[in-house]
């Protein structure tokens, strides 16, 4: 079941790439006393990912932060290699966190697994928006399939 409004943000770990290599982080350190934007894709590099959604969250960036999101945050099932290349390519520098869920584990806690074996790509992560402010849910969005709509960036500040 699809996490929802209210609920806890579950305990996971996640990688993250860093200046200094990858870096683990948890989802305690990243949603703990914050207010925090996670969009999820179902992977770097893949056409409407590249084009429209991360691309969004860059540019309405210091939008988001005015409305007083204190993470932008960035997630895949991919790994934090795939997510770093993908953030350098993207020109992400600080704005958005790219987070690697390699095994798809917080994916599966927050109930937006898509399974696209059938289609080559294995488990992936459904297309959402999720707000969360102190590590309770305060927004939850999915998409339908194929569709971008209510996880972009501008969903996501008519929200805050």
């Amino acid at each position: 079941m699809t996490i929802q409004v209210g609920d806890a943000i579950p305990s996971a770990k996640l990688m993250t790439p860093s200046a200094d290599g990858p870096k683990e982080v948890t989802t305690e350190e990243l949603f703990g006393g914050k207010t925090v934007a996670l969009f999820g894709v179902p992977g770097a590099f893949t056409p409407t990912c590249s084009a429209k959604h991360l691309p969004g969250f860059v540019q309405h960036a210091a939008a988001l932060k005015a409305k007083g999101v204190d993470t932008i945050a960035c997630m895949a099932v991919n790994d934090v290699f795939v997510m770093g290349a993908w953030g350098k390519d993207q020109g992400v520098g600080d704005k958005v966190v790219m987070l690697a869920d390699g095994a798809a584990n917080f994916t599966k806690a927050l109930g937006v697994e898509l399974d696209l074996t059938g289609r080559g790509l294995g488990m992936r992560c459904q297309r959402f928006l999720l707000i969360a402010k102190d590590g309770k849910v305060t927004h939850m969005a999915v998409e339908a399939p194929g569709a971008f709509e209510v996880s972009s960036a501008e969903a996501a500040l008519a929200k805050l």
